[in-house]
């Protein structure tokens, strides 16, 4: 295959022994060539519009600017530039941040080389390709329930965030300007959406799951 038609990839790691192991594993590909490195968020944004890669390996857990930064910047200043994030990392926050900033793909580090060098080439084509883990955090992040209190109204929270700070019913009827009987209403609602039977439980529950700052 001839030079110009390699694809070229650029590496972004903080770590420069990754960085070097990647380097090595390019040169094992006769149709992949380095483009350049970068140990972080803020270099790799500044290096592409410099050297124009055809795919970025991205690490994602880096000081200053993230990964998943780095790849929204690189996607909204080149989006011809295919990002592949490649992290050792496979939390459900972080896959969903990777993919919603760009990235065409999630890999493990623990990835074989065929397997990269596959990745690498799909994400030319614009072909994604997820590990297995981060595609079941995907389907995981999509398919879990509501938070707790998700439906409670502004008003509610309002309400709630007054009695996890010890106030009753008249309390709260005067700090909000309100009748009691309002506030009554209030808490009933607050009670039935928390699944809580006491005002006790609501509190515990709007605690711990941090509903109400």
């Amino acid at each position: 295959m001839k030079d110009k038609e390699k694809i070229r990839v650029m590496l972004v790691d903080d770590h420069a022994v990754v960085r070097s192991g990647l380097a090595d594993f390019l040169l094992a590909y006769d149709d992949l060539e380095l483009a350049g490195e970068a140990s972080s968020g803020e270099d790799a944004v500044l290096m592409c519009g410099k050297v124009k890669p055809d795919v970025v390996l991205m690490d994602l857990v880096m000081e200053g600017m993230d990964g998943a930064e780095a790849t929204r910047a690189i996607r909204e200043a080149c989006p011809e530039i295919q990002v592949i994030a490649l992290t050792s990392y496979k939390d459900e926050d972080l896959v969903q941040r990777a993919i919603q900033a760009g990235a065409i793909g999630y890999l493990l580090k623990n990835i074989s080389a065929k397997e990269l060098g596959d990745a690498i080439r799909n994400a030319h084509e614009g072909k994604p390709t997820l590990a297995p883990e981060a595609a079941q955090a995907l389907i995981h992040a999509t398919t879990k329930p509501p938070a707790l209190g998700f439906d409670l109204t502004p008003r509610e929270r309002e309400v709630l965030a007054l009695m996890v700070g010890g106030l009753n019913n008249p309390d709260i009827a005067e700090q909000l300007v309100i009748s009691r009987s309002t506030v009554k209403h209030h808490v009933r609602a607050i009670l039935s959406k928390l699944g809580a039977s006491s005002r006790t439980e609501a509190v515990a529950l709007a605690l711990k799951n941090n509903i109400v700052e």
